[in-house]
């Protein structure tokens, strides 16, 4: 009875069965779209309870007040900060540290967009001060530094024992690892995704496809939770465990935190609608539902990266998810051919299907070519910066190995218009060797996405260019605090300041002073000074080159004691 059961139940008509299934069918849609809003409604609710960011440029120190290496007459009340863009705190990171190595700064510095002004004790003793810093640029990038200032009169710089501003190695290491697993989890899923719901033929199984894509969209999640984590390291410095539910806070209510909580919100609501579709091919509802959120999720990473704080934000947004999206397509796809399709699909169905991918692949590789172009001029400003910054010489590592890649995709198109089928065996290797060698374009573009941009790093050589030299001798008759502006080939201003050995103004009755550059064989060259005060003078002297410039000061104290210190001066 129960075989004849069986029996009559296989052999009902076709129609009936349909007809039965098709209530079951609709059922799963729904849902499955059900929880794709339910998941896009997380999505929404991060970004509309997040803080509004403005964009900005990745963030440079200006100026400072008092000014470093300055020598002030009395304490200030306050230190203050200026960047180049606006910047967030990092809890604990910025301290002013007095001469016996105490703590200077008073409260919470205060943070008002471009400006971090920090009180500190208005009665301190004379000496030198160390002012260290750490901050979050816009891009989530730390900026840190350190620089010290005098009251009175210059000693001993203090240390600041108490932080390290420094980048934890392993923690940097293990942000480029999750960058990794992150782009190659998206180029898993999109592949497979893309595949099944537009050319994979109907009578071959979607379970190894399927399985491919959802150990992408596993590798996304857990990229992007890794990333959330090591966030809170990477910024406030520290280990990997050095992790506090006021810091991962702080990150969750950034912009950083922001986009990466979109992300997980869309990937959830993305979720609901591949189950379907890695189980049989879908409506066309469901596959533009799936497209805008695919659309949408491309968008978190630059908004959590550079793009989002160039100087044309929105150009760079755009055109950073265009690239991400060209690139997931084409080596998704690239995935997809070389262990499925050229594998399992027969002659015929090879015949209709490398074509059309072919036409994917070439509209792919024209807009990773184009949004690179577009990236490449913003990011790095300056064809001298393509080689003088650590960024300028990642991206070309990167666009000669693009050329590579480019080189085997052009011989598997024309393995494509030669025959049919496109030789599957040739075809395969050609696809194996674009895959080994973006594999490597990955892990430079990993690299790359956490590298200071060029335009940035420049502005800093810049920056330090026009800085001046300052430094203190010392002799057994005087300390001698020297300072050199703008330490350039061309006009420099020189001021000289004299102090005793307990750090009080030493009254001089003759200053002398001279510079070399043996090694191009400019003798000394006596530079004129006027005394401004009994332990200050001033000079001016054209420097005809660059190089290690020996500057010989000789100051004479009285009648009979006078000495004479040296000072090397790098001269760009």
């Amino acid at each position: 009875m129960v075989m004849t059961a069986a029996v009559r139940r296989r052999r009902r008509p076709a129609a009936d069965r349909r007809g039965a299934d098709r209530p079951a069918a609709a059922d799963r849609r729904w849902a499955a779209r059900l929880g794709a809003a339910a998941g896009l409604l997380v999505a929404l609710a991060a970004l509309l309870l997040a803080p509004a960011t403005p964009a900005s440029a990745h963030a440079v120190l200006v100026s400072t007040s008092p000014t470093a290496s300055a020598v002030v007459p009395g304490a200030p009340a306050e230190v203050v900060l200026t960047f180049s863009e606006g910047v967030r705190k990092v809890p604990g990171k910025i301290r002013v540290i007095a001469p016996d190595g105490s703590r200077a700064d008073r409260g919470e510095p205060t943070f008002k967009d471009t400006v971090v002004t920090i009180p500190v004790d208005p009665s301190g003793a004379r000496g030198t001060y160390l002012v260290s810093y750490r901050v979050i640029s816009a891009d989530s990038h730390p900026v840190s530094g350190a620089f010290t200032y005098s009251v009175g009169a210059p000693s001993t710089p203090p240390t600041d024992t108490g932080t390290d501003s420094r980048a934890n190695p392993v923690v940097e290491n293990a942000v480029k690892v999750a960058k990794y697993v992150g782009y190659l989890g998206l180029l898993l899923l999109v592949g497979p995704a893309l595949v099944l719901a537009l050319l994979w033929p109907r009578r071959l199984s979607r379970r190894g496809p399927a399985r491919l894509a959802w150990s992408g969209l596993g590798l996304l999640a857990v990229a992007t939770l890794a990333e959330l984590w090591l966030q809170v390291p990477y910024t406030a410095g520290g280990g990997l465990f050095a992790v506090t539910g006021s810091g991962f806070g702080d990150v969750l209510g950034s912009a950083y935190g922001t986009a990466h909580l979109v992300r997980l919100g869309l990937l959830a609501a993305a979720a609901f609608l591949l189950r379907p579709l890695f189980a049989s091919p879908v409506g066309r509802t469901d596959g533009i539902i799936l497209a805008i959120l695919g659309g949408a999720a491309l968008f978190t990473w630059p908004l959590a990266g550079h793009p989002a704080a160039s100087p044309v934000p929105a150009v760079s947004v755009v055109v950073d998810a265009v690239h991400l999206g060209s690139m997931a397509v084409w080596l998704g796809g690239l995935v997809m051919l070389a262990v499925f399709l050229l594998r399992r699909a027969d002659e015929r169905e090879l015949d209709a299907i490398l074509p059309i991918w072919s036409r994917w692949a070439a509209l792919a590789v024209a807009a990773l070519l184009l949004a690179g172009t577009v990236q490449g001029l913003i990011e790095v400003a300056t064809p001298r910066a393509l080689f003088d910054t650590t960024y300028g010489q990642l991206l070309l590592a990167k666009i000669g190995l693009f050329v590579l890649v480019i080189g085997v995709a052009a011989y598997s198109r024309s393995l494509v218009r030669r025959t049919a089928a496109g030789r599957p065996g040739s075809m395969r290797r050609a696809v194996v060797a674009e895959l080994a060698i973006t594999a490597v374009v990955l892990g430079v573009t990993a690299n790359l996405v956490q590298t200071t941009p060029a335009r940035t790093e420049a502005a800093n050589v810049a920056g330090t260019s026009t800085g001046y030299f300052s430094t203190t001798l010392t002799s057994p008759l005087y300390s001698l605090q020297v300072e050199l502006d703008p330490a350039q080939r061309g006009n420099n201003s020189m001021h000289l300041y004299a102090y005793t050995s307990d750090n009080r103004p030493q009254p001089v009755q003759e200053w002398k002073a001279t510079a070399a550059l043996p090694s191009a064989g400019i003798e000394p060259i006596e530079i004129p000074l006027l005394s401004l005060t009994d332990n200050h003078a001033t000079g001016e002297i054209n420097l005809p080159a660059a190089g290690q410039w020996v500057f010989r000061f000789t100051v004479r104290t009285s009648d009979i004691d006078q000495a004479t210190v040296t000072a090397t001066v790098p001269i760009k």
